[in-house]
C-alpha cells in the first residue's frame, strides 16, 4: 500500500494567527501548483474534517483556496475570545498544530 502524502511535505508554510479577537486563521502555502492542487482537492482539508481536528462545528470553519498564491486559508472561530481568562495563546500563533500530522 502506498503511503499518504503529508501536508508538511507539500507546504512551505503552515502557520496560524489571530484574525481578530474571535477568529483564528491558518495559512497553508505551497511550493508549486501541484502541491496546492493536491491539498485543495484532498478530502482531509474539508470544513468537516478540519472541524473534527479542532473540535468545533463545521459551520464555524471556512476553507478559502487562493490559487494565484498556491495557498489555502482556513478561518475558524476561536473557542475563547483572545486575551480573556483561560486563553492560552493570545496571538493564535500555535494553533496550526492539529494540521501538522495531516495526511492528504
Amino acid at each position: 500500500m502506498a503511503s499518504a502524502t503529508r501536508l508538511v511535505d507539500l507546504a512551505k508554510v503552515i502557520r496560524s494567527k489571530n484574525a481578530g479577537p474571535t477568529h483564528l486563521t491558518v495559512d497553508l502555502m505551497f511550493h508549486d501548483p501541484a502541491g496546492y492542487e493536491t491539498a485543495r482537492t484532498s478530502p482531509s482539508l474539508t470544513r468537516e474534517r478540519i472541524a473534527e481536528r479542532y473540535g468545533v462545528s463545521p459551520s464555524s470553519v471556512n476553507v478559502i483556496p487562493y490559487p494565484a498564491a498556491h495557498a489555502i486559508k482556513i478561518v475558524l472561530d476561536r473557542p475563547i475570545i483572545a486575551g480573556t481568562p483561560g486563553d492560552r495563546d493570545v496571538y493564535g500563533a500555535q494553533q496550526h498544530r492539529p494540521l501538522l500530522d495531516l495526511d492528504l
